[in-house]
């Protein structure tokens, strides 16, 4: 698989296999069109993550957020790809191949966006990563009970909370829910294997089980219902708790209102774009400063452990326990401009740590001024660090 290189791409096109394997990348015409117009208007912002989360910004409001799924899922196109491949890898053995596991991970984006939470300071990519690979173990493991039941067998596994589930995901009114539940009730009481571990291979009820299904449903239900339609209405029962167990992915190439000429784009609510793009450069600058005090705090711990243990003692005097220069050499029994020189050395080091961080990591040259600012809050992160101000 060779990765997309623009934001235009990556937020429009969706993996493409042929004999379960990477093919190419197909665009969405809509979705492209709804990238190119977003990034005409905020030509500066080319980074991946800022889209991501302007999207899943737009994914919260009713009104723009099946526009917003569908970005957000062709933006997981890798991720979901990379996590299906090593998980379908992992298994010993399973009849389903890339392309199969594919299909389950990024059915769930719903579970990915209800979850995600981007002030805990996880990336999208990063928390959907977890979820894709759970839902395609938990949908493997699920499906292995379904395909390897016949329908007679299913009914007799699914709980009573799942088979209703199914049948208001199949969109049955709630008398036809109340009818078939009472229906797969009398089954289940009637039709009880007479061999232990043989539920799974059930085959259709004999004629006198069927006989004793119909007499407890009528009498329960005070009508006259047939074998021929309470058959009817079980093979439903199972097909409708198959098709749940066993989803279908949904189609992304969905239009609105049966209108040709709809443009996505023309979905997004005007007055609200900038408030949420300065919203979203805003929290996106938090979530960096952030996640590059973390780094600093690393940085200066790491730095401080490299120290010679008498140059770690002195700083430990000087800042935790906030002994001047003098106390410090009466303690170790050494000169008082001993203890100021390794001093001065300690934070040196510290400092020259912190500086080539920032170079390497910030891509920032190193000039005297940044130096004597970067000694300040370094000065600063010390006596934050170890608690009490010197004297």
């Amino acid at each position: 698989m060779h990765p997309r290189q623009s934001i235009i791409e990556i937020f429009s096109t969706f993996v493409q296999f042929d004999a379960d394997r990477f093919s190419h990348w197909a665009t969405e015409s809509r979705l492209r069109s709804s990238m190119q117009g977003c990034v005409k208007r905020t030509p500066q912002e080319t980074s991946e993550y800022f889209w991501a989360l302007y999207w899943y910004k737009f994914w919260q409001l009713p009104e723009s957020q099946s526009l917003a799924k569908q970005h957000l899922t062709a933006y997981l196109q890798e991720s979901c790809y990379w996590i299906s491949q090593k998980t379908v890898n992992g298994f010993a053995s399973t009849q389903y191949q890339l392309s199969d596991c594919f299909q389950v991970a990024i059915a769930h984006i719903d579970r990915v966006l209800k979850g995600f939470n981007p002030s805990q300071g996880h990336t999208l990519k990063n928390y959907a990563g977890p979820i894709f690979a759970s839902a395609i173990r938990e949908t493997l493991r699920q499906r292995h009970e379904v395909d390897i039941c016949t329908d007679w067998g299913l009914l007799r596994k699914v709980s009573h909370k799942r088979l209703q589930e199914a049948l208001e995901n199949a969109g049955l009114s709630q008398e036809d829910i109340h009818a078939y539940i009472l229906a797969w009730n009398c089954f289940k009481t009637f039709y009880v294997p007479t061999t232990t571990g043989t539920s799974r291979k059930l085959s259709r009820p004999d004629d006198q089980i069927w006989e004793a299904i119909a007499k407890a449903y009528n009498s329960q239900s005070n009508q006259q219902i047939g074998i021929p339609t309470l058959e009817k209405w079980l093979l439903t029962t199972a097909k409708a708790t198959r098709k749940y167990l066993y989803p279908t992915p949904e189609s992304l190439n969905i239009t609105q209102g049966g209108d040709n000429s709809w443009e996505l784009i023309d979905n997004l609510p005007g007055n609200q774009q900038p408030s949420l793009i300065q919203e979203i450069i805003a929290q996106e600058e938090e979530q960096t400063r952030t996640s590059q005090q973390t780094e600093i705090n690393q940085v200066l711990v790491t730095a401080i452990a490299q120290l010679e243990p008498e140059a770690q003692q002195i700083v430990q005097l000087y800042y935790a326990e906030g002994l001047n220069q003098d106390k410090i050499a009466k303690q170790l029994e050494m000169k008082q401009y001993t203890v100021s020189r390794r001093l001065t050395k300690a934070r040196e080091n510290l400092l020259k740590s912190l500086a080539n961080w920032s170079r390497d990591t910030l891509h920032i040259s190193i000039t005297p001024d940044l130096l004597k600012s970067m000694s300040t809050v370094m000065e600063e992160w010390l006596q934050s660090y170890y608690g009490v101000s010197p004297e």
